[in-house]
């Protein structure tokens, strides 16, 4: 009869030893794959098919407790939707730090903050965050809980990347012949500050284009948000709209067509991420591309210098960033 899977005997690297008639250090060697070891190439092909055969799996607890490390890096969240680009960034990452070995998880700490912070309970390598700096509570936390390794350090530089899509969403839509146009941001309170950035460097490229100030407007996902909008949009004259993201992007362009305009003829419309629904769209959407998975690669080589003790880098690589035209957008109508 089989026995309870509680009670089945787990198998160690000595079974695996016992098994071939070679040393437990051996064995060892093979499997932690030790540098500096002379084994034979036949002796580690023997040791991973047995180890295999017999169904070894590595005792992490063990491992961490005798190299000091768990392999694991901890990615804390800002309380923002999981969209496509952050979720993009995040599976870049993921596929990044698996492939040196580690495991990532994620966490996010939320305002209530009646959960156990996950770094006092898994012991992570390392704790990034891309919420900025840690609070001196968690500092005080992690420092207790024994993490080594915070990025940003709370006395180190928060890396800086580049936020180019709303002067590139600008300048499309001002090379096109647009002179009055909107910024579309979202109502979600949880991405306030990203919407005021990406609007604030929206107004400074307008200027720099010596254009009117934008109108603006933070929307919801819904024609009760967008149709009002979009009603004093047109009443101002406004023939080109800049959206936070192709979410919004979307509402605003369905809300257009629901009362009666033609995209682009009437209005045009560029979103930002190239999320799916912008090619799904129709019409299809004008969008900004952006290189988010260079930027989980760079956030994964981050973790990786601060737990294998490298300088870490602080500057992110230049990123391929462009605008991506299609039907949504194009001349302005002529008055």
């Amino acid at each position: 009869m089989q026995q309870p899977a509680s009670t089945v005997k787990r198998v160690t690297a000595a079974d695996v030893a016992r098994s071939l008639g070679v040393s437990r250090a051996t064995v060892g060697f093979v499997l932690n794959n030790t540098p500096g070891q002379t084994i034979s190439q036949q002796t580690r092909t023997r040791v991973l098919a047995e180890a295999k055969r017999l169904g070894y799996r590595p005792h992490m607890a063990a491992q961490a407790l005798a190299s000091g490390r768990t392999r694991i890096i901890l990615i804390v969240l800002p309380d923002w939707p999981l969209d496509f680009s952050l979720r993009r960034h995040l599976e870049e990452a993921s596929l990044a730090l698996d492939e040196a070995g580690y495991t990532m998880v994620t966490y996010t700490p939320h305002p209530t903050g009646q959960s156990r912070p996950l770094w006092e309970v898994l012991e992570p390598d390392v704790v990034l965050s891309l919420a900025g700096r840690f609070s001196a509570e968690h500092i005080e936390s992690m420092h207790a809980a024994g993490v080594r390794n915070m990025i940003p350090a709370p006395d180190g530089p928060v890396s800086d990347y580049p936020e180019q899509g709303p002067e590139l969403q600008l300048r499309h839509l001002y090379g096109l012949g647009h002179r009055r146009i909107a910024f579309a941001g979202s109502a979600d309170p949880r991405i306030a500050e990203l919407v005021q950035l990406r609007l604030e460097l929206a107004q400074q490229t307008a200027a720099e284009l010596r254009l009117e100030p934008l109108r603006t407007d933070r929307l919801e996902l819904s024609d009760e948000s967008a149709t009002p909008a979009i009603r004093e949009w047109r009443r101002q004259g406004v023939t080109a709209v800049a959206a936070y993201n192709d979410d919004i992007a979307a509402s605003v362009a369905g809300a257009a067509l629901r009362l009666g305009l033609t995209l682009p003829r009437d209005l045009s419309v560029i979103g930002h991420d190239d999320a799916p629904i912008a090619s799904m769209f129709q019409p299809r959407l004008s969008t900004i591309r952006v290189d988010t998975a260079g930027l989980g690669r760079f956030m994964a080589q981050v973790a990786l210098s601060a737990a294998e003790g490298r300088e870490v880098p602080t500057h992110p690589p230049a990123l391929r960033t462009g605008v991506v035209q299609r039907a949504s957008t194009s001349d302005a109508p002529q008055p």
